[in-house]
């Protein structure tokens, strides 16, 4: 296993509440799912662009085989009624040697808590030590709560192939 693997840290939310960020694990199929399900349309159409009410197999399949080499996840948990549950995720994928794409989901319950930046952060530690040299991210004009946590960073604009959707770019 690699360390990315088995990464986990605990945070604190802007509300003093705790927080697990660890890495996505086979096991966390349903409960991915259950989080999806309490992710509201918007939200979800702000990720992917287009309105999704259900995902396929290939796609599940997709999102829960990660390889940590190319495909690195990771997984925002809080504790509800004594259990931990997925409450966020982000994930970045190698798209070119030295460049990957970058992306996050919370559910709505805990938008404007930080998980974002949270995930973000450490995200960017995963990638900066496995020698990426560029993060990109693909943000509708809208998501202006994703924009604020790119901006953070210190993501730039760049230049896109899509008019409709702000390109940004952040080097390690």
């Amino acid at each position: 296993m690699t360390a990315s693997e088995n990464y986990s840290a605990t945070e604190r939310l802007r509300d003093g509440r705790g927080i697990e960020i660890r890495a996505l694990r086979p096991g966390d199929k349903d409960d991915m799912l259950a989080a999806i399900g309490r992710t509201g349309t918007q939200s979800l159409q702000r990720r992917f662009f287009v309105v999704k009410r259900g995902f396929s197999e290939k796609e599940i399949a997709f999102f829960m085989n990660i390889d940590f080499a190319d495909h690195i996840a990771l997984v925002a948990l809080a504790e509800e009624d004594g259990r931990k549950v997925i409450v966020g995720g982000g994930r970045y994928i190698v798209n070119e040697p030295g460049k990957a794409e970058i992306a996050f989901v919370v559910i709505d319950d805990y938008q404007g808590q930080g998980i974002g930046t949270l995930l973000m952060r450490h995200l960017a530690v995963i990638a900066r030590k496995a020698g990426l040299k560029e993060l990109i991210a693909e943000v509708l004009p809208e998501n202006a709560a994703m924009r604020k946590v790119f901006s953070k960073f210190g993501f730039q604009a760049r230049r896109g192939s899509d008019p409709q959707v702000v390109h940004l770019a952040f080097t390690l």
